[in-house]
């Protein structure tokens, strides 16, 4: 895709502003970070950041039985929760690949709100459709509304300075008002902190976006990009559609078999995926650790006493830590556990690394 033909999000111009640097991201022009990634993500740790992620998709399935057309298609459970709660869960195929993996909101039952993964907004929503019964619907609102992050330790304080509401449970949700704007507030986040996800209308999204700025920046906190969000998700193990999980890459193998209703009647690739669970899966996905300098990236080869057990999904330097970090599919065989050493091979160098359980540092979010 050229720059030309990338989309926008909502507050693009404010990005600019602010002086961010982009990259293209999923078909849109991201900003990768404004002060620098490291300062970004330290920022979320210790602080608050603010993230514009816009760019992820939303749709709309409605009508009569909605929630529960939509429990018998996605893999986990939504008759685990009720109105007001969100849920993770992963859009399969009858071999038990995975679509995408999204946010379904729980509005009432005769409607779910589905955030998924941008690049593959078309591809849930059309399978969805596909298979949708006389009288529900499905819509893609992909360009409808925007999606406003604020993560840290001081994200309640900055979303109730705005006067939205910050006392709902974790993976739950409300619909209030800015002013006059209407703002779905989530108790959700990608970082592993304590924070929230505002959902305005797209033309709404660039004003709340500034406000978010100024009470983020008053606050010592930071404007935080892609650069730093990936850092973020790496250290707590949370997988990114096309790297840990894909058509290839099972729930099961990816460790979000937790995600899966196992008791469910149906759900797509529910044959395959429970054929897998009772063999176990070939690989999963393991945490890898530097013990020398370097910094591990995708699609890096994983040794064992000279053998090749796996590969790297994703890598990074981890700016809490100050070491090379990443995620790697490994061979059940291997036989590797928490605490072993192995070899990933960085541009024809051993790196040792050890093998962990992810998350790499503790999880806040609650």
């Amino acid at each position: 895709m050229s720059e030309a033909e990338l989309l926008r999000g909502p507050v693009h111009a404010v990005h600019v502003e602010l002086g961010a640097t982009f990259a293209p991201f999923g078909g849109w022009e991201m900003p990768v970070s404004y002060a620098g990634g490291v300062a970004e993500h330290k920022a979320v740790r210790q602080s608050v950041g603010v993230f514009d992620v816009s760019h992820l998709g939303k749709a709309l399935v409605s009508g009569p039985g909605a929630a529960d057309f939509v429990n018998s298609t996605l893999t986990n459970d939504l008759g685990r929760v009720g109105p007001g709660k969100a849920q993770y869960t992963l859009c399969c195929t009858e071999s038990g690949g995975v679509v995408d993996d999204l946010i379904a909101y729980f509005v009432n039952p005769d409607e779910v709100f589905l955030v998924p993964n941008a690049a593959n907004t078309a591809a849930v929503v059309a399978a969805l459709a596909a298979q949708a019964p006389e009288g529900i619907t499905v819509v893609d609102q992909h360009r409808d509304f925007g999606v406003l992050a604020v993560q840290g330790p001081g994200s309640r304080a900055i979303v109730e300075q705005l006067g939205l509401p910050v006392d709902m449970e974790y993976m739950a949700f409300e619909d209030a008002r800015w002013g006059d704007v209407p703002v779905r507030v989530c108790r959700t986040g990608y970082t592993g902190e304590h924070g929230y996800e505002l959902i305005p209308a797209w033309s709404d999204a660039e004003a709340l976006f500034r406000a978010l700025v100024d009470a983020v920046r008053a606050a010592d906190g930071q404007v935080a990009g892609l650069g730093a969000r990936d850092t973020l998700r790496t250290e707590m193990g949370y997988p990114l559609h096309g790297h840990e999980l894909s058509l290839d890459i099972s729930p099961l193998q990816a460790r979000c078999g937790w995600a899966v209703g196992w008791k469910k009647d149906r759900f797509w690739g529910k044959d395959a995926l429970s054929a897998e669970k009772e063999a176990g899966p070939t690989r999963v996905l393991r945490g890898v650790k530097a013990i020398d300098r370097g910094v591990l990236r995708q699609g890096q080869t994983v040794e064992r006493d000279g053998v090749d057990i796996g590969i790297t999904t994703s890598g990074t330097f981890s700016p809490s830590l100050g070491i090379g970090i990443g995620l790697a599919l490994v061979d059940s065989s291997a036989g590797v556990s928490p605490g072993d050493t192995v070899e990933v091979n960085v541009r024809g160098r051993a790196l040792k690394c050890e093998i962990v359980a992810p998350p790499f540092v503790s999880v806040n979010t609650k």
